[in-house]
């Protein structure tokens, strides 16, 4: 109870307060000379997912046109462009589970949670702050991936089977958590799936053994047969 009491009147309290915008001691630690270095360093995993993802579609749309060069009678729709949105989606849908389940919901960690202990309100409100540049980040790749979406609605001879919609977003979310579970908790070490505990190792383990297990699911979806046969009825 007095404990309770204790975190009500830290927090209620007028020299206090975890606002961004109001509390200079909070600016000095965010915007301090490691800002830009974190921010590159957060948003590390974005990149390298952004760059696979571009890999990916220039290997699948040629293997597609590489079909319709060998067979003129090539009647299957292009699958590409909805996998392509569809992963996009994922990794951005990927990053919001992530972020609002792990980060909010269950707090067992944070963006930073392993950099800046959240045992005090000013380390608490660092990592949120990062936590809100990181679903930031998240929200602009789900645009990107609506518009992608959005586009391929306009576009002729496009295959738009649900099958691919799924494996695509589940494709796209198990990159990410893979990408970011190997740079954020192995490489950099900027948190740990579950911060405080006496088995971080073997959390973050089980988070990549799941996500490879999403993975393998969405390949299989993305690459059933009937996506990739030609009017003869032989696979690509």
């Amino acid at each position: 109870m007095k404990k309770t009491l204790l975190s009500v009147a830290i927090f209620s309290g007028a020299k206090i307060s975890a606002c961004t915008t109001c509390n200079k001691e909070l600016q000095m630690q965010i915007y301090d000379s490691t800002f830009f270095p974190n921010l590159l360093v957060m948003l590390s995993a974005f990149f390298v997912i952004g760059l696979l993802v571009m890999i990916l579609t220039k290997h699948s749309l040629k293997r597609h046109r590489a079909a319709v060069a060998l067979n003129p009678d090539y009647a299957q729709l292009n699958p590409v462009p909805l996998t392509t949105a569809a992963i996009v989606l994922g990794i951005g849908l990927g990053g919001f589970a992530d972020g609002i389940i792990l980060h909010q919901v269950l707090q067992w960690h944070e963006m930073l949670s392993n950099k800046i202990p959240v045992n005090t309100v000013m380390g608490k409100s660092v990592n949120m702050f990062w936590d809100g540049i990181f679903h930031l980040f998240c929200l602009l790749v789900v645009f990107t991936g609506i518009m992608l979406l959005w586009k391929s609605l306009f576009r002729k001879g496009i295959n738009r089977s649900g099958t691919l919609l799924a494996g695509g977003m589940l494709i796209g979310w198990a990159l990410f958590n893979v990408i970011e579970g190997v740079i954020d908790h192995h490489l950099l070490k900027l948190h740990n799936v579950k911060e405080i505990s006496g088995y971080t190792s073997l959390f973050n383990l089980g988070f990549l053994f799941l996500s490879v297990l999403m993975l393998i699911a969405g390949v299989m979806l993305v690459y059933r047969k009937d996506h990739y046969k030609l009017a003869d009825n032989t696979e690509v």
